[in-house]
């Protein structure tokens, strides 16, 4: 899911003064005071007659799986312990229209009570992308586990019901190119009211929904210039995509830190159809606003308003006088 490089955050590797972290800084050089003025609001498309933005909010850095080292999974947790400390990245997205989150919603108390509290805050509803980890076992006594698991997403106030990849690769029979006994778990999320679709690394999952025509709205895929995490080359799941009948939730775009926003984010926005979606994670909230900046930029075709990096020494010929 999200995805930022950890140490690019202005923390120097500590949690030291974390109360002025957590707020916007004079270093967050991303045209704030224009973008803040005209509060441009983020694209929408529509995923089963629902209306979300084009960008979602990831949570992986903030829930603490930064996909590097169990050093920053720890700095991460540490520093999203509290609902409180969560609440300021929600608002800046929500100020630029970002209103849908993907995560496992359901599993995370930390996480839903500081959705509610930037809910409350803003007067802004968040679209809930729930990923919920599944028992897909065939006895009586799974499927009543599985049930739960599919209320309990729904007790949570998700809007989306997105089975853990986890979970639904289980059932993937490639052999009969089927995902054996979905409609079971699809049928347990239309009736508690929520929108089925799939969290999909596999990008089979994908083509076998739409080959045999299961009730799935939307599905997640991993799709990174890099190839991170993808199981075939970044060509074909392009073309994976692109040929999907449903809306796809992009995730993993700056290929967990592995490479910068400006390169991840312009190469998925460029390659995929207006009605699919990038899901991007953030640690704080310059991170936020430089990847609404460069996402709006890559949209409009043009270099994004954010200022440059620092260095020694700033006046290098190399760093020309943009």
């Amino acid at each position: 899911m999200p995805d930022q490089a950890l140490f690019s955050s202005k923390t120097n590797g500590s949690d030291a003064g974390s109360g002025a972290f957590f707020q916007k800084t004079k270093r967050a050089k991303v045209r704030e005071e224009e973008m803040s003025e005209t509060k441009r609001q983020f694209p929408r498309t529509e995923v089963a007659g629902m209306s979300v933005s084009r960008m979602i909010i990831g949570t992986n850095w903030i829930l603490g799986w930064s996909h590097t080292s169990q050093a920053a999974d720890k700095l991460i947790a540490r520093l999203y312990d509290t609902p409180e400390k969560i609440v300021p990245l929600l608002e800046t997205y929500l100020e630029y229209g970002i209103d849908t989150l993907m995560g496992p919603i359901s599993e995370q108390p930390v996480l839903q009570a500081a959705i509610k509290l930037a809910e409350n805050k803003t007067g802004k509803r968040i679209v809930k992308v729930d990923t919920p980890l599944v028992n897909v076992s065939n006895s009586e006594a799974d499927r009543r586990e599985a049930e739960a698991i599919i209320k309990k997403s729904a007790a949570a106030g998700s809007d989306f019901c997105l089975i853990h990849h986890a979970s639904a690769e289980q059932l993937v029979n490639k052999n009969l190119g089927q995902i054996v006994r979905l409609d079971d778990y699809t049928k347990m999320i239309r009736d508690a009211g929520m929108i089925p679709g799939l969290s999909a690394h596999m990008p089979e999952l994908v083509i076998y929904a739409d080959q045999n025509g299961y009730d799935v709205e939307t599905y997640i895929q991993i799709y990174n210039c890099m190839g991170f995490l993808m199981q075939v080359e970044v060509e074909t799941v392009a073309r994976i995509i692109h040929s999907a009948k449903k809306p796809v939730m992009t995730i993993k775009s700056m290929a967990a830190g592995r490479c910068t926003p400006f390169v991840g984010l312009n190469f998925t926005w460029n390659t995929i159809r207006e009605r699919d979606m990038v899901t991007v994670g953030a640690f704080n909230v310059d991170e936020v606003l430089e990847d609404i900046e460069i996402s709006f930029a890559a949209l409009d075709r043009r270099m994004p308003g954010i200022g440059k990096r620092s260095s020694p020494d700033n006046h290098q010929a190399a760093f020309g006088n943009l």
